[in-house]
């Protein structure tokens, strides 16, 4: 793994926390500029199909002409920015201040599209959505708090299966863009693969033989070469550069004001509800790898962050619900660069993207199969740092072993067998049909039953491998937890 532009820094704390010689943790470094805009951008590149990809599915459901669909996609991704700038750089009571990017969220994609479509599509439609999601953000954001204090159900036995089938659920999105994009009329050709592949494999070889700054960088230079690679094989299309506007401002009710249906709004909730149980998972998992476990307050700032930006996104801005992107959490953890302002930079230059269409036109050119290449790699490390997380998760004389297994089963059920809950109600299908959502579920619910319920002592035996609600090293001289000298022989009773 790489580590920060500051080498030899000792580490310090129980929780191994590597401290930076001015005594600041790494989420909080700034980097120089050349390189904090490289790594920003090479966030942007990552993420920029997923976020591009909701306006336009959604669109394309309501028949939207291509006008309305580019500026839909420019308010996405002005939305995507701001969202990702209160995240990270935060106000009071208002972000997390961890390097999370922010994108446009798949959770929504099919209530949304119900809505628009029961509205009557096109521009009704889109009014219809923009209100379920702007009650759906202000509600989320009233419960923040209370969903913070359910922080105690996630346990590591919790977080790292959750963690673990964020990225199992992230694959097959690798895999069909590696084959060229779900419908495409060449999906699976050998050309396809092959510059998946090549992708992949410049990747791992900066990776594994170039030193330092090139192997932080090694997605996006993956990305351009893959790039380069698509364009000899006559892969680069720019036909719709010239169709998008060269310059935008997505302005408040641009399509109208947003109207209010009862049964809208409740199914937007529901799935703002699917969101922040995503975005706690997210959250956890990014603590959790730069080193700064995310505690009670983190977690409801963050989750304020999130469900406010939705609420101004479908208010005012035309936007759609955001969340936190996992294949970002896996960009942190392959490359080891953890500043949050890193990440700051990434939602600037979303910003501008949003702004600037047609520059966006032209990263949204990068073919399909070179961003699976790329999200092999990224998708893989969600999962791998899940699998590191449950490592460190005792099995000895408890369930958790079942949890676990029960937990991967239950979020993998919507990945291997999209229909199978087809015959199921709206509600439940919003819930299970995410691998995320139902994996969390489960987890949460098999350790209250295994770990909780019926329980005297003070902590079921999985919580002693966690750090105490709560409390994050910043909140103690020199970056350290507090040594709880009870904690070996509690462990040694269990």
């Amino acid at each position: 793994m790489a580590h920060s532009e500051h080498q030899g820094s000792e580490f310090e704390g129980q929780q191994g926390i590597e401290l930076l010689p001015d005594g600041k943790h790494p989420v909080d470094e700034v980097l120089k500029p050349g390189p904090m805009l490289l790594y920003g951008l090479q966030h942007v590149m990552s993420m920029y199909a997923g976020v591009v990809a909701v306006p336009f599915i959604v669109g394309s459901a309501l028949k939207l002409p291509f006008a309305d669909l580019s500026y839909l996609l420019a308010a996405t991704l002005l939305v995507s920015g701001l969202a990702t700038l209160l995240q990270t750089i935060g106000v009071k009571w208002i972000g997390a201040k961890l390097p999370i990017v922010q994108g446009t969220s798949f959770a929504a994609v099919a209530s949304m599209i119900t809505v628009g479509i029961s509205a009557g599509g096109g521009v009704d439609g889109l009014r219809a959505i923009f209100g379920s999601v702007l009650i759906a953000g202000l509600a989320g954001f009233l419960l923040s708090g209370v969903f913070a204090r359910l922080l105690h159900f996630f346990p590591p036995v919790v977080t790292g299966s959750v963690i673990t089938v964020i990225g199992i659920s992230l694959l097959p999105v690798a895999m069909r863009w590696a084959g060229g994009g779900a419908g495409a009329a060449d999906f699976g050709s050998i050309s396809n693969v092959a510059l998946a592949a090549i992708t992949l494999g410049i990747i791992l070889v900066i990776y594994r033989f170039l030193p330092g700054f090139f192997s932080r960088i090694a997605i996006i230079v993956g990305l351009v070469a893959g790039g380069v690679v698509a364009g000899l094989m006559g892969k680069l299309d720019f036909s719709k550069v010239g169709q998008a506007e060269t310059f935008a401002i997505s302005t408040p009710f641009h399509f109208g004001a947003p109207t209010f249906q009862v049964a809208a709004i409740i199914s937007m909730i529901i799935v703002m509800l699917v969101i922040m149980t995503e975005t706690t998972a997210d959250l956890l998992a990014i603590g959790v790898v730069v080193g700064r476990p995310a505690d009670r307050k983190t977690v409801a700032n963050g989750l304020r962050a999130d469900t406010i930006s939705t609420a101004v996104s479908g208010g005012l801005l035309n936007g759609f619900p955001v969340s936190a992107f996992a294949q970002n959490v896996g960009l942190v953890a392959l490359t080891g660069i953890r500043s949050r302002f890193v990440v700051a930079v990434s939602g600037g230059i979303l910003l501008v993207l949003g702004l600037f269409p047609q520059v966006g036109a032209v990263v949204a050119a990068l073919p399909l199969p070179v961003l699976g290449g790329a999200g092999l790699a990224l998708f893989g490390t969600v999962a791998a740092s899940g699998i590191r997380s449950l490592a460190a998760v005792k099995y000895d004389g408890n369930s958790n072993l079942v949890i676990v297994a029960l937990a991967i089963a239950a979020g993998l059920v919507p990945i291997a067998v999209p229909d199978f809950y087809h015959a199921f109600p709206d509600w439940f299908q919003t819930i299970f049909d995410s691998g995320i959502s139902a994996s969390a579920v489960t987890a949460v619910t098999l350790n209250i039953f295994f770990n909780v319920l019926g329980r005297k002592d003070e902590a079921a035996p999985i919580f002693a491998e966690s750090p105490a609600i709560g409390v994050t090293p910043e909140e103690h001289p020199g970056g350290h937890v507090p040594h709880d000298p009870a904690a070996p022989h509690r462990r040694a009773a269990e």
